[in-house]
């Protein structure tokens, strides 16, 4: 098996634009400490990723967003639960509404649910692979799910844990993307992850902490958020 190592990234026209605007407005958005969080850090474009291979194509929508259990028998999947949430905005950093938010991963093993995925590890049938959901007038969406594990991508090659996201709405660029687990070893070797800008990285690998208020107390919650180019923007 073998996932693409050239993956489409911003053109070099958005580069210029993501650095132009980083540098214009940097000085605006001092925080404590001395670090600067400039407007292209908290509103530049999402970087898309390869969809890679496994897919899951269209599905019947449903509105649980919870891939952990399984109502059938009752019965929890394997690994670590996290939960995942974020919002869609444009890149005035205004929410989006109703972007269809799709996700899909491997288990805890691993191990996609697909006919395609040659990996040996064991599928794990109380975890749902896939979910999606659309966001609400803040435009924010959120899921529960667990850390999937990694896998072998090809010779040499093991990737990283990862959730693959694909984000569409009427008005906007449809983005297919991937969030990834700060803190992973694997991170700093993947080679589709290391084919962005350190800046681009920076916004598609996630904090998971404890303690997040309003959710269980050892539950490990992360937030990304992601950035929509809108089909009237031509830079």
């Amino acid at each position: 098996m073998s996932e693409q190592s050239k993956n489409p990234t911003l053109k070099k026209s958005d580069r210029r634009e993501f650095i132009r605007i980083g540098t214009g407005v940097a000085g605006l958005f001092t925080l404590s400490g001395g670090i600067i969080k400039s407007f292209a850090q908290s509103c530049g474009l999402t970087a898309p990723q390869t969809s890679g291979p496994f897919y899951p194509g269209e599905n019947q929508f449903g509105e649980n967003t919870d891939l952990t259990f399984n109502p059938a028998n009752g019965a929890v999947a394997k690994g670590q639960f996290v939960y995942l949430k974020g919002r869609v905005v444009d890149q005035n950093c205004s929410p989006i509404k109703n972007a269809n938010v799709e996700i899909w991963q491997a288990c805890a093993s691993g191990k996609y649910n697909s006919i395609k995925d040659p990996n040996p590890a064991p599928l794990d049938p109380n975890f749902k692979y896939w979910a999606e959901t659309f966001t609400n007038e803040k435009g924010e969406y959120h899921f529960k799910t667990i850390i999937p594990g990694a896998y072998p991508a090809d010779t040499n090659w093991t990737r990283p844990p990862h959730i693959h996201f694909k984000v569409t709405c009427l008005g906007y660029r449809e983005l297919v993307t991937q969030m990834y687990f700060k803190g992973e070893e694997l991170n700093d070797r993947d080679l589709i992850l290391l084919d962005l800008s350190a800046a681009e990285r920076a916004n598609v690998i996630v904090d998971f902490r404890s303690g997040e208020p309003g959710y269980p107390k050892e539950a490990l919650v992360g937030n990304f958020e992601i950035t929509l180019r809108s089909v009237r923007n031509t830079l």
